[in-house]
Formats: structure tokens, sequence, C-alpha cells
């Protein structure tokens, strides 16, 4: 009884400390991401989230360091609760649906109609700070929150020069600072025949927009394969520890461990393989304002 127990305290104990390794090793390797070298005092804590990945939610985590922990426990290998761990944060967005890219997808949809809707305005003789007004209001709804800031800040009395490079900022994206640039360009110098340059920069995006679903279509291949792979893999593991533990018993020794974490990290580089295939690498924005607080201490040097 007392050598059941011991076990049991001891496999308790590896389960704690390898779920501990693991989350500890995650935060280590977000952690040495690239981050503003000045952050104010009052910030630094609320800087530290934003390191970590947006569908990194607190419930997820919570998730998985339970699961950690109950692997850890189950199996006694401190390994198998580091894997567990990080599979359960990495997984569902290697696996999932790519939302980040439907998203950019119909922004860039939404942009080329934007555009042409300027385009059709202009050609009716309306001002370029009428038609920006006018179509605001009839935004696809992709850009609506980006529009309407941008017609509230020309009808409060804002240039219009200033407000598109707000609307730039906003929308964050390469494609909409060549748009911007054009419309800026327009404001600022009168340049001709903006409504043909908007129809060929609408063109233009759309052609983007289905090279990026071609692109998609790919990726939904690669990931299903992946998909497939996971589960059996994983169901597999799970099986195993479940109804045939002994067989699984060489990797109670420190040898086991470490041909098991080297198989996890074999797993884990080929799933970041497959996953920079269909990546489409974003260019550099052509426009960038200076930070609040760097253009604060340029003022005060004046």
């Amino acid at each position: 009884m007392d050598q059941i127990l011991a076990s049991g305290s001891l496999t308790l104990v590896t389960a704690l400390l390898g779920a501990a390794f693991g989350m500890g090793l995650v935060a280590a390797i977000h952690g040495a991401r690239r981050h503003p070298v000045e952050q104010p005092a009052g910030n630094r804590g609320r800087a530290l989230p934003q390191r970590l990945p947006a569908d990194w939610t607190k419930r997820r985590l919570t998730i998985a360091l339970v699961a950690s922990v109950a692997a850890g426990a189950l199996t006694g290998w401190p390994v198998a609760a580091i894997l567990t761990g990080v599979a359960l944060l990495t997984l569902p967005g290697l696996l999932g649906p790519d939302r980040q890219a439907a998203r950019r997808t119909e922004r860039m949809e939404a942009l080329a109609t934007w555009t042409e809707m300027l385009r059709d305005t202009l050609s009716a003789a309306a001002g370029l700070e009428q038609a920006v007004l006018a179509t605001a209001d009839i935004a696809p709804a992709a850009l609506k929150p980006e529009l309407d800031r941008l017609a509230a800040s020309i009808r409060s009395g804002r240039p219009l020069p200033a407000a598109l490079r707000t609307l730039a900022d906003d929308v964050d994206d390469p494609l909409a600072d060549v748009v911007v640039s054009v419309l800026l360009m327009a404001a600022e110098q009168q340049a001709r025949q903006l409504g043909s340059l908007l129809g060929e920069l609408a063109e233009s995006v759309r052609e983007q927009v289905a090279m990026r679903q071609r692109i998609g279509a790919g990726r939904a291949s690669i990931r299903t394969g992946v998909r497939v792979t996971v589960t059996v893999t994983i169901g597999l593991a799970i099986g195993l520890v479940i109804f045939n533990r002994s067989f699984l018993t060489p990797f109670d020794t420190l040898t086991g461990q470490a041909v098991l974490a080297t198989a996890g990290a074999l797993f884990a580089a080929s799933f970041t393989w497959l996953n920079t295939l269909g990546r489409i690498t974003e260019p550099l924005r052509l426009m960038t304002t200076t930070p609040p607080a760097a253009a604060t201490a340029q003022e005060g040097t004046r």
C-alpha cells in the first residue's frame, strides 16, 4: 500500500513539474519576441498579455495547464505533460479555419468595392471630399467602422489629407495604403484622371483577392491532411495509454523520455513546415505615422 501511495505521489509531482516546465518553456519562447524597448511603468503589466497570440485566451491557457497536469499524472511522463500543453495551445490554430486570412480577404474585397464606389461617384462630377462622405455611408461592412470614423472626422472640420492618413492607420493594410496614397495625391496636388486610376487600383485589388482565394483552396487540402494525421496520431497514443499501458513501458525510462521528446519535436517541426506551405508573405506598409510617444518627445525637443 505504501509503495502504491509513494508511486502515486511521485507521479503527481512529476506531472506538476512537467507541466510547469512546459508552460515556462512556452512563456520563454514568446517572451523572447521583439517588443518595444521603452515601456511606461504603468503599462508593463498590460503589455505582457499582448505578446501572446490573440487566440491564447485565458480559457485556453487554463485548459492547457489542466490537461498537462492530467497527462503527466496519467502517464508519469514529464514530456507528455509538455507535449499536451503545447499541442492544446498551438494545434487549434493550425488545424482550424484560417480566420485571419479570411478576414484579410474580406477586407480586401471591401476595399476594392469602396474604391469602385469612389470612382463612380467622382464620375458624377462630385468633389473628392463629397465622394468620400457619400460612399462612407454605404460602405461594405468589412470597412464600415473605419470609414465611419473617416466621415465623422471630415464632418468635424478636420482636413481631408489628415483624415485619410488616419484611415490608413486604422485599416493597417498595404493595399489600403496604395489607395490612400492616390487619394492624398488628388487631395493635395489635384491629380488628373483620378477615376480611371481608382478603377485600375480596384481591378488590381480584385486580382490579389482571386490569388489569395486560390492559395486558400490549396491550403484547405493541406490542412485536411494535417488534421487527419494529428487525429490518428493522438487517438493511437491515447488508446495505447488507456488500453495497453504495458506496451509503453520503455518510455518510463530517461532514454524513453528523450525518444518521446525527439518524436514530439519532429512532429512539431513537420506541422510548422506544413503550415508555412501556403502562407502568404504580406508586403510592408507604404504609409506609417510617428507613434504618439515619439511625436511627444519630438515636440518636447523643439
